[in-house]
């Protein structure tokens, strides 16, 4: 690598130039790069969301949900399909292999889907497919004051059309909105008066409307066309119209015009309009959001009564993560600067070292631009990680030529060949950093999407960092230093007769460590794991959900008496309570349960988030029946789930119940789980009528049956220059299984009760259906306490392991903990990979197999440091650590390689002891200058605040700072040992030899 110095010293306007153009692409990159709150990431999965009111919940399993999974069955790359049928909603996840492209999948579940022939007012199914860069930009609420109908819907049409003029902006969806229709609600007494039957009113509106031509004649001369038209455009004419001879539909039914929700989104207890604006593929969600804002501030003012609101802005976030990580980055290298003036006492060697970040910066973000990367809470990560590291080549180049010049006259060949020494070592141990990055890139699905931006930040980082530190600092090191008068640095006496001592007697640092390294391990598998850090508690999700039975009026209500309770506390901004399906959020394939009321809680800020999850949960008591649930909202997830599933599946469904019911009896005593339920024990009463088929026609009763018991749309008529939808409303509203008997259908043999043609039985059945790969099965959940995730997680599934399944029946664990082990699972084979490059680079380094073995030795060290780092801040564990350890090992042995790069160069003339010796004492003021500024560099992380959903979090802080500082203070000690036990008889030789001597 001396011939890159070589180069620099022989073309050193080129550099000046180079480095002019780095600083200036980096700034120009900077501002043109794309920001977003994640990278582009497909979710390999295909949800199918179908709303089909009135439906209950055995109806839309068998009705929708089956035909749906028979579709969808052969769907190429297909790794497995889950379903969930409930009153009204049908959903279908269709999980992927990594290696499907989701666009070719989600076109092809889609054709799948359009064959499939759904029951009457089932909608036709939406099917999505999800990416990141769906995450909305901004959620906006509209209020309206007091205005007609159609000023209100032209209003809608107007706010919608301005935010999708917005450059970038993408699907912009308004939900909560009131659908006008018309309603025809039947009088039975009156129908039955004049001898109507309900089913006449069905076709009340059949062949009325038309506009259509009838061709063209010759009239009065010349030739024209003619066309019939038939418009509906009132109430009057609609009640005029006849049902029977003699009888108009007014004469029998009440006709009139209402406003009809399908969903409720309320803020501050009042219902609003929710506006959903996602971006293009390729904008800037910075700018994107703070157009929306600025068109939310004009159209307040340019509409007459509307309010609206940014409630939640994506794009916030962003800036908020921008200013925060920069803050960290320029604090990490002011930290890192006060670092190297404290240990070189000189400014100028100090000014040459930190030249490295904003030119190493500069061509990072070029990189990235180049790469079609975008700033994000990823990459923006992997800055605030790498910037202790981008000084570590430049501190050890500076650090040699500064110690060479202390004893040596300066000259322009001194810096070159002081470079020179080092090159090998700090471009070894850059491409060890590295190489642990690279293996992300075999990472699976989504993950690989997340880490590898942060891992191609790092790289392009720690890259930049060692062409700067082979070019850039012994050039400035030419000019800065020519004249500059060293003091003589002298290695530490004391530390090295520690060494002597350590070497002497090796196996007592060998045995310490070993006991330390077994007893982190063990403190480390006791230890609890927490799920992703989600420490940011500035907005909670809550929900309150009945069982299936609960009538929707009683769930408003309870809905609303939660909503006034959060609205009334001095900690909260505001609350958005939702409740029921729609067709705008079912086309994000969002449908849920009618008794399911949800809550966006909005914190002010400084105030304790902890305190209101355990008061909304200390409310449990005053929602008897229900499910009241609490916890910090998360982006990524939408929320923060820590539950255990087991799935039971099998053939025989009786079988199935018995397994959940052994798995509920068995996980229930368990510590640290807060609830146990099944989907089984969501039931709701189901009535059947049992027909006799030779008393009356199935078909027929099913479809009079339906008229009367729920609504039916008959068709559109034009009201207001708007079409309306016609519906008829229920004629029977029965409040007993006695009503239910009374009801009357017509027969062959003219109007009979129900109950002389069919039996009537009661049964109770599952309020939601499960399907798993189109069979049915019973899932159980676990709730369990957050922080003790991974231990509740592995007593749960030691629990199941031990119980005896019925016959055919099979116990699946999923669900959060599941998740977890996974991740963990796929970082523990990356770290295995990485572990291996790190071996084989060092292999060729120093062209032997024991020298790299030595170096290796510094990871079980670093992982005493890491783990007694996480003890000491009692922080838990989470995916994050692991990914901290991860980045450990290319940082850790970066030491041992700049201190055996120095042990082989003085083997050359010295003994193996005298060459441990040496290089410990001459190479451990770099070493503990490059592990002090890396450390430096990533207190802010530990101090400051952590975005939501960034990899980059406390814990991975506190598990790198911990496993540094104690891998550098035991690598100068326990290295020497292995390296010299390693070569123990050339050392031994070596001994007996220079006593002889010294004895002649």
């Amino acid at each position: 690598m001396q011939s890159i110095t070589k180069w620099a010293f022989n073309n050193k306007a080129a550099v000046k130039l180079v480095v002019l153009m780095a600083l200036v692409m980096g700034a120009v990159s900077y501002l043109r790069l794309p920001m977003e709150f994640l990278p582009e990431a497909d979710n390999p999965m295909v949800s199918i969301a179908a709303i089909g009111p009135g439906y209950d919940a055995k109806s839309m399993e068998t009705q929708v949900t089956s035909k749906l999974e028979e579709a969808v069955q052969f769907v190429k790359g297909k790794s497995g399909m889950v379903s969930s049928s409930g009153s009204g909603f049908s959903k279908i996840d269709l999980s992927f292999d990594s290696k499907t492209d989701m666009k070719e999948a989600k076109a092809e579940v889609e054709r799948a889907v359009e064959a499939v022939q759904l029951p009457e007012r089932v909608t036709k199914p939406f099917v999505v497919q999800f990416n990141t860069s769906m995450i909305p930009i901004s959620w906006v609420t509209v209020g309206f004051g007091e205005m007609s109908d159609a000023k209100r819907e032209q209003a809608e049409k107007d706010i919608i059309n301005e935010f999708k003029k917005i450059e970038g902006a993408g699907d912009v969806t308004l939900g909560g909105r009131s659908q006008p229709s018309v309603s025809i609600v039947p009088n039975t007494a009156k129908l039955a008066e004049k001898g109507i039957p309900f089913q006449s009113l069905m076709g009340v509106l059949q062949g009325r409307a038309a506009a259509s031509s009838v061709g063209e004649k010759t009239i009065d001369g010349a030739s024209g066309n003619i066309n019939v038209t038939a418009n509906i455009d009132n109430l009057e004419t609609l009640r005029k119209l006849p049902v029977a001879p003699g009888v108009a539909l007014g004469d029998v039914a009440d006709v009139r015009l209402e406003n009809r929700q399908e969903s409720i989104s309320s803020i501050k207890g009042k219902n609003v309009l929710m506006l959903t604006i996602s971006k293009t593929a390729n904008a800037n969600a910075v700018k994107v959001g703070d157009e929306t804002a600025k068109t939310v501030e004009r159209l307040n003012k340019e509409m007459k009564g509307i309010d609206a609101k940014v409630l939640l802005s994506t794009s916030e976030q962003v800036v908020h993560s921008v200013d925060s990580m920069l803050r960290e980055v320029l604090l990490g290298a002011l930290f890192a600067t006060i670092v190297i003036l404290l240990f070189m006492r000189n400014f100028r060697a100090t000014v040459i070292t930190i030249v490295s970040i904003p030119l190493s910066l500069g061509i990072t973000l070029y990189l990235l631009s180049l790469s079609g990367v975008t700033l994000n809470i990823i990459t923006l990560g992997g800055v605030a990680v790498a910037v202790g590291r981008l000084v570590d080549d430049s501190i050890v180049v500076i650090e040699n030529i500064y110690r060479r010049l202390q004893k040596e006259t300066f000259s322009t060949q001194l810096i070159s060949d002081a470079t020179g020494e080092v090159a090998t070592a700090i471009t070894s141990s850059t491409l060890v950093t590295v190489a642990v990055f690279l293996p992300m890139g075999l990472l699976r699905g989504s993950l690989q999407s997340f880490l590898l931006p942060f891992a191609l930040t790092v790289t392009y980082s720690l890259v930049a960092s060692l062409v700067v530190a082979l070019t850039v600092v012994p050039l400035l090191s030419a000019v800065l230093l020519r004249g500059t008068k060293m003091t003589e640095h002298e290695g530490s006496k004391r530390f090295t007769n520690f060494l002597s001592w350590n070497l002497k007697h090796k196996w007592v640092p060998l045995i310490i460590s070993a006991v330390l390294f077994a007893g982190s391990i063990g403190a480390y598998m006791s230890m609890p794991k927490g799920a992703i850090d989600s420490s940011n508690a500035a907005n909670l999700n809550v929900t309150l959900e009945y069982p299936g039975e609960t009538p929707h009026d009683q769930v408003v209500a309870s809905g609303r008496k939660l909503e006034t309770f959060l609205n009334g506390r001095n900690d909260v901004d505001w609350v958005l309570m939702s409740n029921g399906n729609s067709s705008d959020n079912a086309k994000y394939g969002d449908v849920s349960s009618p008794t399911l009321v949800t809550y966006l809680v909005d914190m002010k800020k400084g105030a304790d988030a902890e305190k209101l999850i355990s008061d909304i949960k200390g409310q449990r008591p005053d929602y008897k029946g229900a499910d009241l649930n609490a916890g910090a909202a998360n982006f990524m997830s939408g929320g923060s789930s820590t539950q255990v599933m087991i799935d039971v599946t099998g053939e025989n469904p009786e079988l199935i119940s018995q397994g959940a019911r052994q798995v509920i009896d068995a996980i229930k005593p368990v510590k640290d789980v807060i609830k146990v339920k099944s989907n089984e024990e969501q039931k709701k009463p189901v009535y059947t009528f049992e027909l006799d088929p030779v008393k009356a026609k199935g078909q027929e009763a099913a479809m009079q049956l339906q008229g009367m018991l729920n609504p039916i749309p008959l068709g559109t008529v034009s009201i207001g220059n708007r079409e309306t939808n016609v519906i008829l409303q229920p004629a029977a509203e029965p409040k007993s299984e006695s009503d239910l008997n009374k009801l009357i259908l017509m027969t062959d043999r003219g109007p009979l009760p129900v109950a002389s043609v069919a039996k009537l039985t009661k049964s109770e059945e599952p309020s939601v259906y499960y399907h798993k790969d189109g069979k049915p099965y019973i899932r159980v959940t676990a709730d369990v306490e957050p922080s003790r995730l991974s231990v509740v997680g592995k007593e749960i599934g030691d629990k199941v392991m031990e119980l005896k399944a019925p016959e055919g029946i099979k116990f699946s664990i999923g669900g959060a903990s599941a998740e977890q082990s996974d991740d963990f699972a796929d970082l523990g084979i990356i770290m295995l990979i990485a572990i291996g490059i790190v071996y084989l680079i060092m292999v060729i380094t120093f062209k032997t197999l024991r020298a790299p073995l030595a170096i290796m030795c510094t990871l079980p060290l670093a992982a005493i440091g890491a783990i007694i780092g996480l003890i000491v801040s009692n922080v838990s564990p989470d995916f994050t650590a692991v990914f901290g350890a991860l980045m450990l090992i290319g940082i850790v042995v970066t030491n041992a390689i700049v201190l055996i790069d120095r042990v082989k160069q003085n083997e050359q003339r010295m003994t193996v002891r005298d060459s441990l010796i040496e290089a410990a004492s001459t190479r451990m003021r770099p070493i503990m200058m490059t592990a002090v500024a890396t450390i430096s560099a990533m207190l802010p992380l530990v101090f400051g605040s952590t975005e939501s959903g960034s990899i980059v979090s406390q814990s991975l802080a506190i598990v790198v700072i911990g496993g540094l500082a104690v891998a550098t203070m035991l690598t100068l000690v326990i290295i020497p040992c292995i390296y010299e036990l390693f070569f123990f008889r050339k050392s031994r030789r070596q001994r007996i030899s220079a006593q002889a001597e010294h004895a002649g």
